[in-house]
């Protein structure tokens, strides 16, 4: 761990740590990073009150840069890597709470189960153990959604089954 990998003298480090691996050896993580910047963008720009960073979005994107400047100071890739990761769990924790007290499923099965299936598709690909830690919290994380998105479907089925009066 933060061993600074390099092919060529001059050639810009690897992020794995592990040994040189290109962006399409971890297609998820680059695949990730294309999406996710596009969206803040398209939300900065196109967005409206409902869809605006709130407070907890901006500390959460203010952590993650701290870890990446932090990164490119100690070049301690595993460390980077798994706060990286703790930050993208808690991240979730807004909307497993909106769902746990949902009476009714507000969010897309079709683009959780897309968020859940891409990472075990990159898991064939993948290389590194960074890599495949990324992937399986991805499918994690996501199952936990789609469990709970169930639960809420569930839930508002029984209510309407539920007499009033």
């Amino acid at each position: 761990m933060g061993v600074l990998h390099r092919r060529h003298r001059g050639e810009p480090p690897h992020l794995s740590g592990e040994g040189f691996y290109s962006p399409i050896d971890n297609i998820l993580n680059t695949a990730d990073i294309l999406l996710v910047g596009t969206v803040a963008v398209w939300i900065a720009l196109y967005g409206d009150r409902s869809t605006r960073f709130t407070r907890f979005d901006l500390g959460c994107l203010a952590a993650v840069a701290a870890i990446v400047i932090a990164w490119a100071v100690t070049r301690e890739h595993a460390v980077a890597h798994s706060a990286i990761q703790a930050i993208l769990v808690i991240a979730y924790f807004p909307v497993v709470r909106r769902l746990w007290r949902a009476e009714r499923n507000t969010e897309s099965f079709t683009m959780w189960i897309g968020l859940m299936v891409a990472p075990a598709f990159s898991l064939l690909s993948s290389q590194g153990v960074l890599a495949t830690v990324y992937a399986v919290r991805a499918i994690v994380s996501t199952g936990l959604l789609l469990l709970l998105m169930l639960r809420a479907e569930r839930r508002a089925r029984a209510g309407h089954a539920q007499p009033t009066g």
